[in-house]
């Protein structure tokens, strides 16, 4: 299993700890409202929008605080956001790209230096950690929705590159410019969904001795944890550990 597929499922089986979940549930509130303050508040309309009510519907975040998290973009118009992208190298040199939502760009920027100096990486500049992944769509479908073969024979015929199908979860990949139509194709057989999102997939991983990976995966989750960062990003192997 690639480094970005496992931290994906790491990422999931965690995100479900009740402990993890008023932060995740805050971060889906953040992107809702963002998504509805930059265009229409109709989801079928909205993309983005529908992306983040359907992520956030995957992590069980009631239903009310989604309408709330809508109407907030329209009460709240003072605060503005910013999408920010952040590179570096962390622990035994692997490349990691931070996605931020933030209404303050000096303090995420301050946190996410100090995280990554107290690692004993260092933050680097566009570009640095960037060409070590390719940007593509991925979408996430729950395998209680559909089999295995009929989710490869669905992908391939909605326009999907590659479908991967892990534990409890479908992966389907294609290119980034493509993934709204994909979407819409699988929509047709599909309801439900997990996630619909452009995600940083390393082009090579890197491994890390099997001491080290604790290491690591702490690293990630400390930059997870933090209430400006969307996505966290990295071409780790874990697939030997």
């Amino acid at each position: 299993m690639s480094g970005h597929s496992k931290w994906a499922s790491i990422k999931h089986s965690k995100g479900k700890a009740d402990k993890q979940r008023s932060k995740i549930f805050s971060k889906l509130s953040k992107e809702i409202s963002v998504a509805a303050k930059l265009g229409d508040k109709d989801p079928d309309m909205n993309p983005r929008l529908r992306s983040a009510i359907q992520a956030a519907k995957s992590a069980n975040m009631p239903k009310d605080n989604i309408e709330r998290a809508i109407a907030k973009s329209s009460a709240n118009t003072e605060t503005n956001y910013e999408n920010l992208r952040y590179e570096g190298f962390g622990p035994d040199k692997i490349a990691v790209i931070v996605e931020a939502l933030t209404d303050n760009k000096n303090r995420t920027a301050s946190n996410v230096r100090s995280i990554f100096v107290k690692s004993g990486g260092n933050l680097g500049t566009q570009g640095s950690a960037s060409h070590n992944f390719n940007q593509m769509g991925i979408i996430k479908i729950d395998k209680k929705e559909i089999s295995d073969e009929q989710i490869f024979e669905l992908a391939i015929e909605s326009g999907a590159d590659e479908c991967i199908s892990h534990d409890d979860y479908h992966e389907i990949q294609c290119a980034m410019s493509e993934i709204y139509n994909v979407k819409k194709n699988l929509e047709k057989t599909i309801v439900n969904f997990i996630s619909t999102e452009i995600e940083w997939v390393p082009l090579n991983s890197v491994d890390v001795e099997k001491d080290r990976v604790e290491t690591a995966i702490n690293f990630l989750e400390t930059l997870e944890d933090d209430d400006d960062i969307q996505n966290v990003y990295s071409n780790i192997n874990f697939g030997n550990n």
